[in-house]
């Protein structure tokens, strides 16, 4: 089998500007790249680390249904779920988005470390994993 990377996790946004500075603010990415797709849908790849991630912003976008939300429950909704990353140190990262005031949507304590879930600006969830 060919070698395979990682390339990227893409979201869709309603306002890819507030998504950009809210990934920038939270989580240490900057813009890397940014093009219209046809159709008049905006797009944006951020990066950090070698890390991507790409925002879109469509005309007349759909709200994301509730059960999407909680991570518990969009696992009984086919499709992807969401992107991960691992954290140097989980307590410290933890203890920095509590006092910038984001909400922890869920934590969990599994077999191969500790983890939790967080919405970024748009609703989107991100899970953050112990290293």
């Amino acid at each position: 089998m060919p070698e395979l990377g990682f390339h990227h996790a893409a979201m869709s946004v309603p306002d890819i500007d507030a998504a950009a500075r809210w990934y920038a603010d939270v989580l240490g990415f900057r813009e890397e790249s940014r093009f219209t797709i046809p159709g008049g849908t905006q797009a944006m790849f951020l990066e950090r680390d070698g890390l991507r991630i790409e925002l879109f912003q469509v005309v007349d976008p759909k709200p994301m249904p509730a059960d999407r939300l909680d991570p518990r429950e969009d696992l009984k909704t086919l499709g992807n779920k969401h992107a991960a990353f691992t954290v140097a140190d989980y307590d410290a990262f933890r203890a920095d988005l509590i006092a910038r005031g984001i909400e922890i949507v869920l934590e969990v304590g599994q077999t191969f470390g500790r983890g939790l879930f967080i919405r970024d600006g748009a609703g989107n969830v991100i899970e953050f994993l112990e290293r």
